[in-house]
């Protein structure tokens, strides 16, 4: 029995149940060729006759056309070709068609690479306008009217992928009129269908494109309605089939599919009533407030689908978000599930003017008018749990103290890096080279365990720490005489490896040591190490923290085995050694399928889980992941963090090398693991390809 919370129907869903029955009926009974005239042709016509029969009622097609095709995306290129084929021909022949292409700043971007891509091969060279939108989402209407006149194109949504907002259509349209403007209009009612009242023949609109795999059709099924009257050209010759309209032999399956749920639309039976889902998305916001201190919404639910949630939490990225959530068994998404995959912004909370934190970090929670109440009450439990995941692990505010941890902690992995040495018996810390973007994530880890912080210090002069201090109040002393580098001036100190004394900040069994180097003594290094009486040999040093132009100068006072941990990370790479060894070689990735003979090939395997611990707090079945995992031997699972793989590898590297098998949620993070002690010269390190998601 799944444990599975699907809340990502904007994407994509799963298939209705008299869909999927009537998908096999196609395949398995009525599986004519509907172009052919005998017996089981015609069988097959019957079912394409009746879906079409269906939508046309349904969509208040009326006069104008409604062909089958693939979907959404085949629909935007045919209106495109169809629209700028007819522009041509009318300058061609003389006619004023306007000089813009006008695109919601907020469309799906299947719009505006399609009006690039066919305005280019046409020679229209007419110019893209991005209409924009207002705080809300909604498209700025006096900028449209100032634009109505010079369009030749208009393309807008019906709803919003991502935020589900609602266009004003009627206010478009009256725009349109008012101006006089002989644009052709598109609308991709895509996110429309089964949400909103829709009566195509009686509006202005030229072309509308659907897909049916957004509610409850297979993927590969789509509709297109061009109104009566306005210009059409076929994307696809050939066969002739829907009327000449779009040819190739019809996805009789999908089609059978698509209008068993056009036909559960049309008799009412089936799905909730708008009350009941602005019912069902109040308790997910509400579990969410509860659940997420902070949280922002950056959908307004009085101008979007009542299906639709957008929000942002301060201080946590769309990737934790995602990776908390996905640990509980509830699917979400990051902004838009073609781009979701990519460490972009949202580019639709971008044209919002949102801030960037909030459509860096936004999450997209979504559900189809087929959700029911236990779905929804099972989901906000799910919501809770990953809120004290959350709380448990100091990502968002906690009324309790946390277990503090010792060892070398790093924030961000992206392109840039900020340490934290912790010692959990003193309950003290140092914070190198803090970021601004870490600031409250630093704060928040800090208060969560009460910290006290001994030291921020940076690598280069004035690096930014005010706004640190500024936030850690009493966990730190601004009393602290210090350079403009942060270290302390009543500093002790130790004896390098070449004789040179170094100025050291005692944290437990470990000191920090601080290294000048680089022309001018514009860099820092700061060497962390265990030391002997007083001095710091240079086999004592476990890792060092620098630039890496200031490397070459750290030659003298640290080990082969030192790893040299960067205060920008720009590869990717965590940390690494003086001459990196290898990259991740081909035999280094696992399937599931591999794995049961690489682990009875190798019984000193160990399986390392790289999830973070808010993930382990948030997840519902791990005993199942494991199972499958280990291939029924009974191996647990050691736990190192990404944000941990610094000081564990450290320790691998000086003990014989076992086999790890490094493994996620996604199969991402355990590549990276493993990539890393590879290059540092641990070539027993292997990665499960595609992580929990596909060996569960």
């Amino acid at each position: 029995m799944t444990t599975e919370i699907y809340l990502d129907s904007n994407a994509t869903s799963v298939v209705l149940p008299a869909a999927l029955a009537a998908a096999i009926d196609a395949m398995a009974q009525r599986y004519g060729n509907p172009s052919s005239t005998h017996a089981t042709g015609l069988k097959a016509r019957a079912i394409l006759d009746e879906a079409r029969a269906g939508a046309v009622r349904l969509l208040g097609v009326g006069a104008g056309r409604l062909m089958f095709n693939s979907g959404a995306t085949e629909g935007i290129q045919t209106s495109v070709l169809s629209a700028l084929v007819s522009l041509r021909e009318r300058r061609d022949a003389g006619a004023a068609i306007g000089t813009l292409l006008v695109y919601g700043a907020t469309e799906h971007k299947a719009v505006p690479e399609s009006l690039a891509h066919w305005n280019r091969l046409l020679g229209l060279n007419l110019t893209l306008y991005k209409l924009p939108v207002d705080q809300d989402g909604v498209h700025d209407l006096a900028a449209l009217r100032a634009l109505a006149p010079q369009a030749a194109m208009v393309c807008t949504m019906a709803a919003n992928n991502e935020t589900g907002v609602v266009s004003d259509l009627d206010g478009i349209a009256a725009v349109l009129a008012d101006t006089g403007s002989a644009a052709l209009w598109m609308v991709d009612c895509v996110q429309a269908l089964g949400k909103l009242q829709l009566d195509l023949a009686s509006t202005r609109i030229d072309y509308a494109p659907f897909s049916g795999h957004k509610l409850y059709a297979p993927k590969g099924v789509g509709m297109l309605y061009v109104r009566a009257g306005a210009p059409f050209t076929p994307l696809i010759m050939g066969g002739g089939q829907e009327g000449g309209q779009r040819s190739g032999t019809e996805n009789m399956a999908g089609i059978a599919a698509f209008g068993a749920v056009l036909s559960a639309l049309e008799r009412g039976d089936t799905f909730r009533t708008s009350g009941e889902l602005y019912g069902f998305r109040a308790r997910l916001a509400d579990s969410l407030r509860a659940a997420l201190p902070g949280v922002v919404f950056n959908n307004p639910f009085d101008k979007a689908l009542p299906t639709t949630l957008n929000f942002s939490v301060p201080g946590l990225s769309s990737r934790e978000l995602m990776d908390v959530f996905d640990a509980a068994e509830v699917r979400v998404s990051a902004g838009s599930a073609c781009s979701s995959a990519k460490a972009t912004p949202s580019y639709v909370l971008d044209a919002m003017g949102l801030p960037l934190w909030r459509s860096a970090g936004a999450i997209r929670m979504s559900f189809g008018p087929l959700a029911d109440e236990a779905t929804i009450a099972a989901a906000c439990a799910r919501i809770e749990r990953c809120g004290a995941a959350l709380r448990a692990s100091c990502l968002i505010p906690s009324a309790r103290t946390a277990v503090p941890h010792d060892g070398l902690l790093q924030l961000g992995v992206e392109g840039a890096c900020s340490w934290m040495v912790l010692d959990a018996a003193s309950r003290s810390c140092i914070v190198i080279d803090p970021l601004p973007d870490h600031v409250a994530r630093i704060e928040a880890y800090v208060r969560c365990q009460n910290y006290q912080v001994q030291a921020i210090v940076s690598t280069l002069p004035n690096a930014g720490r005010a706004m640190l201090i500024e936030a850690l109040g009493r966990h730190f002393n601004r009393q602290l005489e210090v350079d403009q580098y942060g270290w302390p001036q009543n500093a002790g100190g130790v004896t390098l490896d070449n004789g040179a004394r170094a100025a050291a900040i005692a944290l437990g069994a470990q000191v920090l040591a601080c290294v000048h180097c680089g022309a001018g003594d514009e860099l820092r290094a700061y060497l962390l190490g265990t030391p002997q009486s007083q001095s710091l040999p240079a086999a004592a040093v476990r890792f060092a923290f620098s630039a890496r132009p200031a490397w070459q100068a750290l030659h003298a006072v640290s080990s082969a085995q030192t790893l040299l941990c960067p205060t920008r990370d720009e590869l990717n790479q965590f940390c690494t050694i003086a001459e990196p060894v290898a990259t991740l070689a081909a035999d280094a990735q696992l399937n599931s399928n591999a794995l049961s003979e690489f682990l009875q090939a190798h019984p000193d395997a160990r399986l390392v889980d790289v999830r973070e611990a808010y993930e382990f707090a948030a997840t519902v079945a791990p005993l199942a992941a494991l199972t499958a995992l280990a291939a029924a031997d009974g191996r647990a699972a050691i736990s190192v963090p990404l944000s941990r793989l610094a000081e564990h590898a450290s320790a691998w590297l000086q003990a014989e090398q076992t086999p790890l098998v490094f493994f996620c949620r996604s199969g991402n993070r355990s590549m990276k693991a493993a990539q890393c002690l590879r290059r540092l010269g641990y070539q027993q390190a292997y990665s499960l390809s595609g992580g929990l998601a596909l060996a569960a």
